[in-house]
């Protein structure tokens, strides 16, 4: 079994049924998805860019993505977190999921197709000049 899928089946409930929600969705909507195991977190791929990635911590759930200074909508659901290179959706329940916001995501997301790590990088060494 992947690595992946299992960081998701040990999680308590709630946690394991947001996960695996969020999984269907993302499975869903992505057309080459590719669950990997990395940073001991499971992260999407599609065709080889990355496209999200999982995290449970503490009480919640983080949907996490990269890109999104170029979301025209639902920009109020993200949490920043004090984070400078990802804004993620937190959930607390299955209930408080809208497949509205994640599907609309995850489509910017694979419209904007870009490797996000090289762009942080590219901007890292920018700064560094």
């Amino acid at each position: 079994m992947n690595p992946a899928e299992v960081y998701i089946l040990k999680q308590e409930e709630p946690f394991k049924t947001i996960l695996l929600q969020l999984q269907a969705i993302i499975e869903s909507v992505a057309p080459n998805p590719e669950l990997l195991f990395k940073w001991k977190i499971p992260f999407y791929y599609n065709n080889g860019i990355p496209l999200c990635f999982l995290n449970q911590s503490k009480d919640y759930v983080d949907l996490a993505f990269w890109h999104f200074d170029q979301l025209d909508k639902f920009n109020e659901h993200f949490v920043d977190a004090n984070r400078k290179s990802i804004r993620s959706l937190r959930y607390k329940s299955v209930e408080g999921i809208n497949d509205e916001v994640i599907v609309y995501v995850l489509q910017k997301q694979l419209e904007i197709n870009v490797n996000p790590f090289k762009l942080i990088l590219n901007k890292n060494k920018k700064a560094q000049n």
